[in-house]
């Protein structure tokens, strides 16, 4: 109760939630707990966090050396391994912030978001410095470069300044006296994809970062514990691999980083069996390649248990070979850069197990529902909040602990986040009465014919259920009669003549007949975006002339 200047405060520590405290906690309780790591220079490097840990006071000592200040931004190229690991921690626990870099994204676009964020130092993997060279001229703020190896495997390079991570470490003290921050205190930057306009920089914070991992580890969410063994095959440099780095530290379970090998069925297979990984991470078109391998192999994963899959939509009939051919159970989730990014996961409610298998499938698509710390809703188009019936949809509004409230050196947000602080998702999407998130489209994606809404992602989802359907994408066409409609555009399963006829009929039953697809175009390969989404805007442009006949 509050009474104008009378309000009571509890006696309880004004601890701040701090990266560093993960450090300090983990080196403590689970310093020897593995962390494994494939390597661009090593292969399969093993350590622990207890290892990690102490080469991170060593980055904090190289980063003073190199005359990082509080504040700075300091970014990273890098793939996921024990040495971006270590720069998580040396670089944030410092009081720099840790930039980390999508390497798959347009020159220019990288360009942009390394001096948009003034970043002074990169460290990158050898295989990116290449890239580096050709755009160092454009990056005024860098003062040096940091190659993630070794002095033996270090490449010939035209960069200047430049250092060798290994050999820049080995001069440095394995202890360091970490400052005490503030929980407000900048930690993490990273930028949008950038699929219109620029990037935009999410800039997390501590506090945020702390609450974020937290939240994931609670049985509901990620549910992760110390027996758990965690392959996050999504990568550092995207949305912190989901806040794997930050969570499993906290549960005290093994990390198995995947470091290039993030879209081969094969090597997957094999790190998952050699390491006895249980819960794996990642988007759907990394489940594809390792399901078609062992469809191809005859291999199993006997020790995975389940995944979390994001990113994009996950086909039920993708959740339907894990579980029915490897015993494996998937968990649709949902998330954004502007939510560090866990948004929504999907598990059942007690009682609903005893559901028949189609009422099951329909509520295991959807990307289920909201962990404590985040607030959603459904708007229209004048802002009115909507029903949470499973009926109406409208557009998508969160807010909650680990949601940004702007972007870094944008001080208009009125586009993304309203007067009460809701931001703006760009999601349409319904929730239903038990609070599950079911994303029908993105804003920009949907279907409008003849007044009514088509969902892509629904019909996707249909289609690739189809035994001649690796992948699909549906965009929609202009019409003269209905104003849109859609088309369908696939990828046919290797070796395989699609039957058009069947793959349609799919959808008899399932949707209205007035949303079915008029056509289907094939394609050798769906163009995706810089963080592994299928990408309707280039899809669009592809298709801008088409006609239907």
């Amino acid at each position: 109760m509050v009474f104008g200047d009378r309000t009571m405060h509890g006696k309880m520590m004004g601890t701040s939630l701090t990266i560093t405290e993960i450090m300090r906690f983990t080196d403590r309780f689970y310093q020897d707990t593995e962390v494994i790591s494939i390597t661009t220079d090593e292969g399969v490097h093993r350590s622990t966090y207890g290892k990690v840990f102490k080469r991170s006071n060593q980055v904090a000592h190289a980063l003073l050396h190199l005359g990082v200040q509080p504040g700075d931004r300091v970014a990273t190229l890098a793939w996921n391994d024990h040495r971006h690991m270590e720069l998580y921690y040396g670089i944030s626990c410092s009081g720099a912030v840790l930039h980390t870099i999508n390497p798959r994204l347009f020159p220019e676009q990288l360009v942009y978001i390394i001096n948009h964020a003034e970043d002074r130092i990169i460290f990158l993997d050898p295989m990116f410095l290449p890239l580096m060279e050709t755009l160092a001229d454009k990056l005024p703020s860098v003062k040096a470069y940091v190659v993630l190896t070794g002095g033996e495997k270090m490449p010939d390079r035209k960069l200047l300044p430049i250092h060798c991570y290994e050999s820049l470490l080995s001069d440095q003290d394995l202890t360091y006296e970490w400052p005490e921050l503030d929980e407000t205190t900048a930690s993490a930057l990273c930028y949008t994809s950038g699929t219109t306009g620029n990037p935009k920089g999410v800039l997390y914070d501590h506090r945020s970062t702390v609450l974020h991992a937290y939240a994931a580890c609670m049985p509901n969410v990620l549910g992760l514990s110390h027996d758990d063994v965690v392959l996050p095959v999504v990568p550092m440099f995207h949305v912190n691999a989901w806040g794997t780095p930050y969570a499993c530290p906290i549960a005290g379970a093994k990390l198995v980083l995947p470091g290039p090998k993030m879209a081969d069925g094969e090597s997957l297979h094999a790190l998952i069996e050699g390491e006895g990984v249980i819960i794996a991470l990642g988007v759907p078109t990394v489940w594809f390649a390792l399901l078609a391998y062992l469809k191809e192999s005859g291999k199993a994963v006997k020790t995975l248990n389940r995944t979390i899959v994001g990113g994009s939509a996950c086909p039920v009939s993708m959740m339907e070979e894990f579980e029915e051919q490897h015993s494996v159970y998937t968990h649709h989730a949902w998330g954004m850069t502007e939510m560090s990014p866990l948004g929504s996961v999907n598990r059942l409610l007690p009682g609903m197990g005893s559901l028949n298998a189609s009422e099951r499938n329909e509520v295991r698509a959807k990307q289920g529902r909201a962990p404590f710390g985040v607030d959603m809703k459904i708007v229209d188009d004048d802002s009115n909040e909507l029903p949470q019936d499973g009926v109406a949809f409208g557009d998508l509004k969160v807010r909650g602990w680990w949601v940004a409230d702007g972007y870094f050196r944008q001080d208009d947000n009125s586009d993304t986040h309203d007067g009460d602080g809701w931001f703006s998702t760009g999601d349409v999407a319904t929730i239903d009465q038990y609070g599950y998130l079911n994303i029908t489209d993105r804003t920009k994606d949907v279907i409008k014919s003849g007044g009514e809404w088509i969902s892509s992602i629904e019909l996707e989802n249909l289609a690739v259920a189809h035994p001649d359907v690796a992948e699909a994408a549906v965009i929609g066409i202009k019409h003269e009669k209905w104003g849109e409609r859609p088309l369908l555009v696939i990828v046919a399963t290797e070796g395989v003549v699609p039957d058009e006829t069947g793959i349609l009929s799919l959808f008899k039953g399932k949707v209205s007949d007035w949303c079915i697809p008029d056509s289907i175009t094939q394609v050798d390969e769906i163009p995706h975006t810089a963080t592994g989404k299928i990408s309707k805007k280039t899809l669009r442009e592809q298709f801008a002339n088409y006609s239907f006949g």
